[in-house]
């Protein structure tokens, strides 16, 4: 065999950043010496949703899941000292894609950098957002709009930048089957590349170009050969598309290009040192085929269901990526799944059936047409309903969970309130009012000026881009921007996907859910209700709806009237809709972090309200210490990811609200 020169690794990222644009880029560049090659970017939610840090609904998330970038100020501070023409970022931003952008190349420019050779990644996909992630602002249309307008800029301005990275990683977190994860993401960029196209923005001898410049960022599960089998077919149906459906000629301009995280849905609360193998099976997927692997990996932490990983955590999980690259043969061989009967009738089956799903959304009019229809959300309810159901029945296993469940105790999380980074709760007075002392010192009248500029150019139909970057050095704020586009294209409460997902769990009679039932309905009976009503709520701007829609759908199937409304909804909103109802228990769904400030003034609202008789329940990514403070505010029961049996939270709320209208205990099981 004749000697090969050793491929070059993919780029090595770490998902990082929180507090303050100061300590985030003191972090990256920590990372960046312990040999990290590219830096990827998390923004706080307010950032993420079109909200400056003083809004009300930012309260208890500034800073928390990502970094705070309220204006150029920020940006400036957040890449101080770190050269742009010479790295290469992913920003994990989508409906505020396009003023990240703007505030990114505007900070490259005042570093003297040549902007035509800036390099990275906007995520910028919309579509994900209305089914799995919850950061969208404005409707379908105006947001295919905004990815348009920023796809056409850069390949005629930044020509090296990816302004899109399609992204499935989300969908599997939602419960998305392989088939789903590669349908829906194509239908997207079909969406996406239709609109480019018949926006006239680019000549059609430049569309290539575009093409070309289409990225996607994908999900990788623990079963192996499933995952690595999914990214072949990737590209495979992306190789069909691109050259059957826009006649791209030129190989190099149809390459499928893609990045990962590998999932962070499988990790665990129990035994979470498990999680570190499964983030190396889940790497492996995504390298070890030479043929499909990824041009960019990103790693989770093994603690990231218990908080927010030390970057420690994170330092752990960029080696784990080194030593792969630089310790093992991996990178020496061609494709080692090359030829395989097994490999090849695998991939063949996924391409069919991913063929067959896109064809039927396209039957639907298009991606779109899907998410405005609900479709694509309830199949995806419905999916991880599926999922949830084989866990609880033990027919999917997992380790540590609901098999081998016998445990010495970890020293990795002996002193559990140390074992994860928590955010100063001051930092969110100290950022706010750096956004005022921001605003009092710009020159107010350049920002208004380019604020109505803006929405004038909302209004009508030239290319947005312009209008932001001006924007962006006129000293705007995030929320201001976005406010402006609100006030011209509206706001979108995406379909929740709860109502027309079927019954995942049937209650059989003596089944666990059957029990549960019958506790609900007696309990109803004696409180003289027809049924029982429970609400179910998502204070503040987390999207992460996954959980809240399975326990919805799992209290339903008890025989539950459940209220739902979706995400992004206040305190007070919350306690009007729970008093509107006359709701006989109140569950309050957090991921983000911001439970210690958000539930106490839910609890207080009920209070004030003369309602403190309703139980309130809370489920989440919440450390010990914090769930005993939330239960000596008076929550009556919080659940962490280690409590996975969504039926016997069911039969625990109905316990509740029992105890609550002081009705004797059950002596039916739950």
């Amino acid at each position: 065999m004749t000697e090969r020169q050793k491929d070059r690794p993919w780029l090595m990222r770490t998902y990082a950043g929180h507090s303050t644009a100061e300590a985030s880029n003191e972090l990256y560049r920590r990372n960046l010496a312990k040999g990290q090659t590219g830096l990827s970017v998390a923004f706080d939610l307010p950032t993420q949703t079109g909200y400056d840090p003083d809004h009300v609904l930012a309260r208890g998330e500034v800073g928390r899941v990502g970094v705070p970038v309220s204006h150029l100020g920020d940006m400036r501070r957040l890449f101080q000292g770190i050269p742009l023409e010479q790295m290469n970022t992913s920003m994990t931003i989508n409906a505020t894609a396009m003023w990240l952008l703007a505030l990114y190349q505007v900070v490259a420019e005042e570093q003297g950098a040549d902007v035509t050779r800036l390099q990275g990644t906007t995520q910028n996909d919309i579509v994900k957002e209305y089914l799995s992630r919850g950061t969208h602002v404005f409707p379908p249309g105006p947001s295919l709009r905004l990815t348009t307008d920023m796809i056409t800029y850069t390949v005629a301005n930044i020509p090296k930048w990816n302004p899109i990275n399609i992204c499935s990683y989300h969908l599997q977190e939602a419960g998305a089957t392989p088939v789903q994860e590669i349908a829906y993401a194509m239908s997207t960029a079909v969406a996406v590349l239709d609109a480019v196209r018949d926006s006239g923005q680019v000549p059609p001898e430049k569309f290539g170009d575009v093409v070309a410049r289409i990225s996607f960022f994908v999900n990788a599960g623990v079963r192996f050969i499933e995952e690595m089998c999914k990214m072949r077919a990737f590209g495979r149906i992306w190789e069909k598309i691109t050259s059957e459906r826009y006649g791209i000629r030129e190989p190099r301009l149809r390459r499928f290009r893609y990045g990962v995280q590998v999932n962070s849905l499988g990790l665990t609360e129990a035994q979470p040192e498990n999680n570190v193998q499964r983030i190396v099976l889940e790497m492996l997927a995504v390298t070890l085929s030479r043929d499909a692997r990824a041009r960019a990996v990103q790693l989770p932490a093994w603690n990231e269901a218990l908080g927010l990983p030390r970057p420690w955590d994170q330092q752990w999980s960029l080696r784990i990526q080194q030593v792969l690259a630089h310790e093992s043969d991996l990178l020496e061989y061609d494709d080692i799944f090359a030829g395989s009967h097994v490999i090849e009738a695998k991939v063949d089956a996924l391409v069919a059936e991913s063929l067959a799903e896109i064809a039927r959304i396209e039957e639907m009019g298009g991606a779109m047409a899907a998410v405005e229809s609900g479709y694509l959300k309830s199949q995806l309810v419905a999916s991880h309903a599926e999922r949830r159901a084989r866990i609880e029945a033990g027919d999917e296993k997992i380790v540590g969970v609901n098999i081998f469940e016998t445990t010495e105790p970890s020293p990795l999380t002996g002193d559990l309130d140390t074992a994860i980074m928590t955010v100063d709760p001051a930092n969110e007075a100290r950022v706010v009012a750096a956004l005022h002392d921001w605003r009092d010192n710009r020159d107010e009248s350049r920002a208004q000026d380019a604020l109505a500029a803006l929405k004038a150019a909302a209004a009508g139909d030239a290319n947005l881009m312009a209008a932001t970057v001006e924007c962006a050095r006129a000293g705007v704020t995030t929320g201001e921007w976005a406010w402006a586009l609100r006030d011209v294209f509206g706001e979108f409460r995406a379909p929740t996907g709860v109502s027309s997902a079927p019954v995942a769990v049937a209650p059989e009679q003596g089944s666990p859910l059957a029990l549960v039932r019958e506790k609900a309905s007696r309990t109803a009976g004696e409180l003289g209700s027809g049924r029982l009503r429970l609400l179910v709520g998502k204070p503040g701007l987390d999207g992460h709806s996954n959980g809240a829609e399975q326990i919805a759908v799992r209290a339903r199937d008890a025989g539950f009237e459940v209220v739902y409304q979706g995400i992004r909804l206040t305190p007070e909103q919350i306690v009007s809709a729970a008093l509107a109802e006359d709701v006989h228990c109140v569950g309050l769904s957090i991921l983000s972090g911001s439970h210690a400030e958000l539930v106490p003034d839910v609890l207080e609202r009920l209070r004030e309200a003369g309602a403190a008789d309703i139980p309130v329940i809370v489920g989440g990514i919440i450390p010990n210490g914090d769930a005993a403070e939330l239960r000596r505010a008076g929550v009556a029961a919080v659940f962490t990811p280690k409590d996975f049996g969504i039926t016997e939270i069911i039969g625990r709320i109905v316990d509740e609200i029992r105890q609550a209208n002081k009705l004797d205990p059950l002596e039916v099981p739950a």
